[in-house]
């Protein structure tokens, strides 16, 4: 505990610590919703005799879950707690990679197929059942990578807000969420030649492992999360003095209130619900703003890597 820090002592840093832990898990976040747009098309497709309308339905149903977790994403946050709910969070994500990498196994368990030489020779109504079976057991796994993967913008916003003071948080926040774009970075000249490298040395089909390891950088983040994070005023790697930073906003609200019956924290601790939040310009100007955004940068995400291989 910090029951003994000096006040006088230089301030540590460590709220950097936990904005660069922030960015890591968004980049992971969208590294591990990258690797089926970046093998389907030149890996699985032809093991499961898919269309782009197969690669399609997947895509729009990751969608719909993603969309609506994100309804209750930030409520389970809440209940949960910062740390363990960004635990269950990211470990719900990374099992979901995962278990993209069962997904042919599976298929050839309930189709009595032996391997997948037999999956990729197969014609007509054969090639369309593997078609229709694959594509629902990646569904599966598409829908708990979306369910987790809700979470983490809102466990990171609510980090933001423990661990730095108002006005460094908006600085704080495009650190983080900078990740999304190096995450999208990083992707294609990662996975691919991943999925190619364990193809050459005969491990599976070569993308079952990309899943795997991708989706195991975020077991990786858990155990430094465990490590590293605790609520500021209970975290040994923060002092007195950066305590103090962090806390800033509270100790101004108190000394401006200290001669007023009614606190300024009073009403910023006030509770509204979901419905009210439609009365404020500021929940209309960030939903248009994502809905005209969104659709264009999932367009990419998703649908870049194959035009590019059709191309």
């Amino acid at each position: 505990m910090n029951t003994f820090r000096k006040a006088d002592e230089k301030m540590t840093n460590f709220r950097w610590v936990i904005c660069g832990m922030l960015f890591f898990a968004t980049t992971v976040n969208y590294l591990d919703r990258q690797v089926l747009s970046l093998t389907w098309k030149d890996f699985i497709a032809p093991e499961f005799h898919w269309t782009d309308s197969n690669y399609g339905d997947i895509t729009a149903i990751f969608s719909i879950v993603y969309a609506i977790a994100n309804l209750f994403a930030g409520r389970f946050i809440d209940w949960m707690g910062t740390k363990k709910g960004y635990l269950w969070s990211i470990f719900i994500w990374s099992a979901g990679a995962c278990l993209h990498a069962l997904c042919g196994w599976a298929t050839e368990v309930t189709l009595g197929i032996h391997n997948a030489t037999e999956m990729l020779s197969a014609t007509g109504a054969v090639a369309s059942t593997i078609a229709i079976t694959s594509v629902y057991y990646f569904i599966a796994a598409r829908i708990v990578l979306g369910a987790g993967e809700a979470g983490n913008f809102p466990a990171a916003i609510k980090v933001t807000a423990e661990y730095f003071p108002k006005k460094d948080r908006a600085f704080s926040t495009s650190i983080f969420n900078a990740g999304s774009t190096i995450g999208a970075l990083i992707a294609p000249v990662s996975i691919p030649p991943l999925a190619r490298y364990f193809q050459s040395i005969g491990v599976g089909n070569g993308w079952e492992m990309a899943f795997v390891v991708i989706g195991a950088l975020g077991f990786v983040w858990m155990g430094l999360w465990m490590f590293l994070y605790k609520k500021p005023n209970a975290n040994p790697h923060v002092n007195a003095a950066e305590l103090a930073y962090i806390e800033q906003d509270n100790n101004e609200q108190e000394a401006k209130s200290s001669d007023s019956q009614t606190t300024n924290s009073d009403f910023d601790n006030q509770k509204i619900s979901f419905l009210q939040c439609f009365k404020f310009p500021q929940t209309w100007a960030v939903f248009f703003g994502k809905f005209m955004t969104d659709g264009v940068w999932w367009f990419y995400l998703f649908w870049t890597p194959a035009y590019i291989s059709d191309v």
